[in-house]
């Protein structure tokens, strides 16, 4: 598990890089043409906002990976090593739950013929291509706390992941 957490790892730094360049030089473009050129680019706002939501769901994936989120650790600080671990184990239990629960809802939501078949309103490109970055990056989020959950548990001692 967690070779395929390191190689989903990779692509997400190669989505992440190519992503916010591609919404850099979009805004970039569409500041010039609105301003300079006068001569709007009518899809950009459409698509740098889906460039973003993937950007969105890929980082969040790419943050669990390294425990990069903001946490509230009044109750960490007060444990002592080996129940802070415990404690971990059990947060990365309720989080992958938390997790499925959601993984399935969306892919329910996914195959539904309404999100399917619904348009985007400028490009005319179907809804489910934005709409993917959310399985996709629960998916990812999955992975990554698995084989979090599965280091914590092999490490012996007080160490804590």
């Amino acid at each position: 598990m967690t070779v395929l957490s390191h190689v989903i790892t990779k692509i997400e730094e190669f989505l992440m890089a190519v992503l916010m360049a591609l919404l850099t030089i979009l805004m970039v473009a569409a500041v010039i043409f609105r301003y300079f050129i006068r001569d709007p680019i009518t899809w950009a706002g459409e698509v740098s906002i889906f460039l973003l939501i993937w950007t969105s769901f890929i980082g969040g994936s790419w943050g669990l990976k390294y425990g990069t989120q903001a946490s509230v650790t009044f109750l960490m600080d007060a444990l002592t090593s080996k129940n802070k671990r415990r404690l971990i184990i059990i947060q990365y239990i309720i989080m992958i739950l938390f997790l499925f629960i959601l993984l399935y809802y969306t892919y329910q939501w996914m195959a539904l013929p309404s999100t399917m078949l619904q348009k985007s309103s400028s490009l005319q490109l179907p809804m489910w291509i934005p709409y993917s970055a959310v399985p996709v990056g629960l998916t990812f989020a999955t992975i990554h706390l698995i084989s979090r959950l599965i280091e914590s548990i092999k490490k012996k001692g007080d160490h804590i992941t």
